[in-house]
Parts: structure tokens; C-alpha cells; sequence
């Protein structure tokens, strides 16, 4: 999905809904449990359920990858039901970091195999791990700027340089003049807005993939005050807020409830911002 395909979605859908197929089978709604292929079904289920609402799906590998044979053939069904249905941005969530051939191979695997618009990466091994993501129409690298976890304050707050700037920001700065605001994002946690400010700073033109909302205690508005752009620049990710919804016979309609939910708010704010 190139970037005019995404801003025409996000335009189009009012949203800048991302929903993470983070599924796991012991949290699956009791009706899908009995089921011969329950994950497959289920997110099956919430794609059909969602994708007039969301402009992107992120599925975290770990979940697929964790289940052997069977997660590997419901990550490839999952994506292909987006891809069939279409208009919708799909990451894979693999946060994968090395270079040479084994860089070439990761993004053949996901873009070329597995037909995902987009990867996450680790920048740690710098720009020999980042560039063979880079270049490809219609394809994309998000890159770890700034996280929610705990262990952030560990090494992406340390000051550095002569200016004494967090090391995130400089991260950021830094990898976006390797690729371009067609084919390079980033990843920045929901739960600070004051680092999505500085993070915005230092990239005003790239879209953020942002996660953090709703169980992790971010905080929608506060969100897209601090990151949202002329043409959206931001996919906000709901995970557990949308799959976890409802537990019942209901559970599918409850996941698009809440959907619709934070679509509603995106719109309001697209609106004010004069996007839509």
C-alpha cells in the first residue's frame, strides 16, 4: 500500500484505526473455542467485523509464531482475507533487526511471501539493518523510536550527543533521512505525549504506528493532539480493547462496537484537524 492508498483509507474510513490481531487461543471467546481452527476463525470474524472501520491490522508474530505449523497458517489466512478484502494496511509486527542476506531475507519473507505492506524493526544493529526494507513501492519499514515499556527509561532516554537530546529523538532524526515519508515509519508509544511532541519534531512527516491505548492507559485525544498531521500520520493501535471486548455470543458485535467506538473519536478529531 503505497502512501497515497493509506491517506486515501484514512480519508475515506474517517479512522486511523489500526486493530492488532494479538490473538491468543486460551482468550478466545467461549463460542469460537470448540471450533476446528479457532484462532483462524475468530480473526476471520473480527476482519469481517472490523475492516470498514479500521484502516490497518497488526499482527504480533509471536502469537503465530508460538503455535508452530498451525500459527503460521493462520498468520498467511488472516493476511490474505485482508489483502481480499482490501483498503486496509497490514504490519507485521515482528520486530526484526540484523543485516546482510538475513535482512533481504526477513523482508522477502513478510513483503514478498507473506504480502505484508509493512515491518516492524530494531535499529540497533543501524542503517545496514534498516535499508533493505527501504525502496520497495508500496512497502514499508516501522522503526522503534520511543516505546511504553518500563524498560524504555533503560537506553532510549539517556541523553547524548552535544545537545544532550534523548537518545529516541535522536534515533528518529537520524533513520529518517534513510528512507522517506513514503516508505519509512515509526514506532511511538501512547502513553507519553510529551515524548509523541518530540518524537513529531523530529519527523514531522512520517506516519507513527502507535499502541499503548486504552489497556496499556494511553489516552486517545492526548494522542492525536500531540502526533496527528494534515493527512492523518498516525495509526493508532487496539488490541486487547477490541478482541477482548466481549466474551460471549456476542463478542464479534461487542469487537466492532468498540471499534466503532474509537473510529467515532478519530473522525472528530480528523474533522477539527480539517483531514476529512
Amino acid at each position: 500500500m503505497t502512501r497515497e492508498e493509506l491517506v486515501r483509507a484514512v480519508r475515506t474510513k474517517r479512522s486511523l484505526l489500526c486493530v492488532g490481531l494479538d490473538t491468543e487461543e486460551n482468550m478466545l471467546p467461549e463460542p469460537f473455542r470448540s471450533l476446528h481452527h479457532p484462532v483462524r476463525a475468530f480473526n476471520h470474524a473480527i476482519i469481517e467485523a472490523t475492516h470498514d472501520l479500521a484502516v490497518a491490522y497488526k499482527l504480533n508474530l509471536a502469537f503465530y509464531e508460538a503455535r508452530g505449523t498451525e500459527g503460521w497458517q493462520d498468520l498467511e489466512s488472516a493476511v490474505a482475507l485482508i489483502n481480499r478484502v482490501g483498503g486496509c494496511f497490514t504490519i507485521a509486527d515482528a520486530k526484526r533487526g540484523d543485516i546482510g542476506n538475513t535482512a533481504r531475507k526477513y523482508a522477502e519473507a513478510f513483503f514478498t511471501n507473506l504480502g505484508f505492506d509493512a515491518i516492524t524493526l530494531s535499529p540497533y544493529m543501524g542503517r545496514d539493518s534498516i535499508t533493505p526494507f527501504l525502496g520497495q513501492r508500496g512497502k514499508w519499514a516501522i522503526v522503534l523510536g520511543a516505546t511504553s515499556n518500563e524498560g524504555a527509561e533503560d537506553f532510549q532516554f539517556l541523553k547524548v550527543g552535544e545537545n544532550k537530546e534523548p537518545l529516541y529523538a535522536k534515533v528518529i532524526a537520524d533513520v529518517a533521512r534513510w528512507g522517506t515519508p513514503n516508505d519509512l515509519m515509526f514506532v511511538v508509544g501512547g502513553t507519553r505525549p510529551d515524548v509523541l511532541k518530540a518524537a513529531r519534531a523530529a519527523a514531522p512527516g512520517h506516519f507513527f504506528l502507535v499502541p499503548g491505548i486504552g489497556a496499556q492507559g494511553g489516552n486517545l485525544n492526548a494522542v492525536l493532539d500531540a502526533a496527528i498531521t494534515s493527512d492523518g500520520g498516525v495509526l493508532v493501535n487496539s488490541s486487547r480493547g477490541i478482541l477482548q471486548a466481549g466474551n460471549g455470543d456476542d463478542a464479534v458485535a461487542m469487537a466492532r462496537k468498540a471499534a466503532q467506538t474509537l473510529q467515532r473519536e478519530m473522525e472528530t478529531a480528523l474533522r477539527r484537524r480539517g483531514v476529512v
